[in-house]
């Protein structure tokens, strides 16, 4: 099985990079910091991020959306938190790029799990998935895969985000959906794995992208307030960490030929 590697000098490729979740205004405040060198230095064609922690307290909101979208992400990506805030709802029927997971209810739910992004000499589908497997009972996520896989004059490059709980539900998903998508990267834990590759059939994949925020917290939130409620086990408001914060992302070289991968690329932006 071919195994993650960056893509070769003098390769044609389109450049996906994929941003794990952004945690408030301070990781915010860090991808504007480092992603425009990013994109400059490994070619990037288009940014994938993340956002439903973007806002402080959780959840997404516009100031924290156009935020993103200035720093110079493309398409905002969500699961469990999408409607935390309820000032974000009209956002996701009015911008395109800012999806929830697809497999929410059709037609109770604001916006769209999909969108198709058009980049002048190709266009890129990015699907949003949320699991099931110790999250909300939505509709299943494979079933949902498929059907939006089934439309008809889709591009030949998909990107999927399955944001989700259990590893092994996210491999399992990985496995599904090889040679039918271009690359899937996973969200939701903000803990970075190791095991990024290239599946059998030509798919990059990546089980969780990690977090954008504070290195010395846990999952972006002061240490001391999580130690304090997993001792204690009584309420208590987390507020998110300060000081030095890393951005984790994972850069996938599409071939725009066959919409395979052909260089997968993990990288910790600190």
């Amino acid at each position: 099985m071919p195994s993650g590697r960056p893509p070769e000098k003098g390769e044609t490729a389109m450049n996906i990079l994929c941003i794990g979740d952004v945690v408030g205004s301070i990781g915010c405040q860090f991808l504007r910091q480092r992603l425009p060198s990013l994109k400059k230095l490994k070619s990037v064609d288009l940014v994938i991020a993340n956002g439903e922690n973007s806002a402080d307290g959780n959840g997404l909101t516009p100031a924290s959306a156009g935020y993103l979208f200035h720093s110079g992400v493309d398409v905002i990506t969500t699961g469990n938190h999408a409607f935390r805030r309820r000032e974000s709802y009209a956002l996701y029927e009015e911008h395109p790029y800012v999806l929830r997971p697809a497999n929410f209810p059709e037609g109770t739910t604001p916006g769209r799990g999909s969108c198709l992004v058009d980049l002048g000499r190709l266009q890129v589908q990015v699907i949003n998935l949320m699991g099931t497997v110790y999250l909300e009972s939505l509709d299943c996520p494979f079933r949902t895969a498929d059907r939006i896989l089934a439309e008809p004059d889709r591009p030949k490059i998909t990107v999927v985000d399955f944001h989700a709980e259990a590893t092994g539900e996210k491999r399992s998903m990985g496995f599904y959906l090889d040679g039918r998508v271009s690359s899937l990267f996973g969200t939701h834990t903000h803990v970075q794995t190791a095991d990024e590759t290239i599946l059998p059939r030509g798919t990059g994949y990546l089980t969780d992208a990690g977090m954008t925020g504070p290195i010395d917290s846990v999952l972006g939130v002061k240490k001391e307030l999580t130690i304090e409620k997993m001792k204690n086990k009584l309420p208590i408001r987390f507020d998110l960490a300060g000081g030095p914060c890393k951005m984790d992302c994972v850069l996938f070289s599409v071939d725009p030929k066959t919409g395979l991968t052909q260089g997968v690329e993990r990288l910790e932006i600190i």
